[in-house]
């Protein structure tokens, strides 16, 4: 097991340094942060002045090495707007996007595993259909659209929940956490269900399709010749190998959900950090864009990570593959 973390270990450093490289590029061609953040009637000496103080008359291979010396002491630069180090303002955004995707990634297991794990038990019956033809839905229909209709319905019509913003919030360990307050769970119930509609589709989809190919395995013809009860041979021989490949999608896709948020972020004004990297990229804050980038690079490095380990105690040969 040791080997094992060690090699992925080392695969994932490879990967962040050649990740690092592109986020840097891809956001120096993105254009000039001088002719948003600089006055047009500041003179030449001035602009001079402000290019240097920004670190931007370097050339891009320096900048490059400057940012990579920095960020291997925990500094990713400071933000051209605010002034400030532009990690500190990922890290105040961090827990609101985190809640987001945490509450949309335990709606969509615990929604769409019992309706997916129903449909692949009993894939003639009327229930059946319509679960499959209802998560049809979830992937036709737009974020933005779904979240408009939400506000519509359970904010002005029937006025259940509140519309946008986090609602209040308590401070633990020097963050600010909303899942914790009655009133900050009246928020986030419907950005949550926005954000998970997609994956809830993704989930019962996946458990069906696995079902339906593990009830016809050997070893579940084998249990239930023994004479096992239904429940044992669902839960103990099926539902257990059914979860490698849903844990895979689902450790992807909730990183892909703190990567994506910006559009359930805009429509419900969630201040999480999709409505940070919208307001960076509108004045080109290349410090705060690049850091956004790179922690998102590292989280699903660390999802995947996360994601192998999982495999390989749900399935040892995975790490026996792995040795040999």
């Amino acid at each position: 097991m040791t080997a094992f973390l060690l090699r992925r270990l080392i695969q994932a450093a490879a990967v962040v340094l050649v990740m690092s490289l592109l986020v840097f590029l891809g956001v120096f061609a993105v254009g000039d942060p001088v002719e948003i953040l600089i006055s047009p009637e500041a003179d030449q000496f001035e602009r001079e002045r402000a290019i240097k103080a920004l670190g931007l008359d370097l050339p891009l291979w320096r900048q490059y090495l400057v940012f990579l010396g920095n960020a291997l002491q925990g500094d990713l630069g400071r933000s051209f707007v605010f002034n400030e180090p532009a990690l500190k303002l990922i890290l105040e955004r961090m827990p609101a996007t985190l809640e987001l995707a945490i509450g949309a990634t335990l709606a969509a297991l615990i929604i769409g595993l019992p309706l997916g794990l129903y449909a692949g038990l009993r894939p003639n019956s009327a229930m059946s259909k319509g679960i499959m033809a209802t998560s049809i839905l979830g992937f036709s229909l737009p974020t933005f659209w779904v979240g408009l209709m939400l506000i519509m319905v359970f904010a002005v019509q029937l006025g259940w929940l509140p519309s946008t913003g986090r609602g209040e919030t308590v401070t633990i360990l020097g963050m600010r956490w909303s899942f914790l307050t009655r009133d900050g769970i009246a928020h986030l119930i419907m950005p949550a269900l926005n954000l998970a509609l997609f994956k809830i589709s993704l989930v019962i989809r996946l458990t069906r399709a696995g079902v339906r190919e593990t009830m016809l395995m050997d070893y579940v013809k084998f249990a239930r010749a023994k004479g096992l009860s239904p429940a044992r041979v669902t839960f103990v021989h099926v539902f257990k190998n059914i979860l490698i490949p849903v844990v895979t999608v689902v450790g992807l896709e909730f990183g892909g959900t703190i990567a994506f948020s910006v559009v359930t972020e805009s429509v419900f004004a969630w201040p999480g950090m999709g409505k940070l990297i919208i307001d960076s990229i509108n004045v080109l804050d290349r410090p705060v864009m690049v850091a956004y980038l790179m922690m998102i690079v590292l989280l699903f490095i660390t999802i995947n990570l996360l994601v192998d380990i999982t495999y390989s105690l749900l399935d040892p040969r995975v790490r026996l593959e792995s040795k040999s």
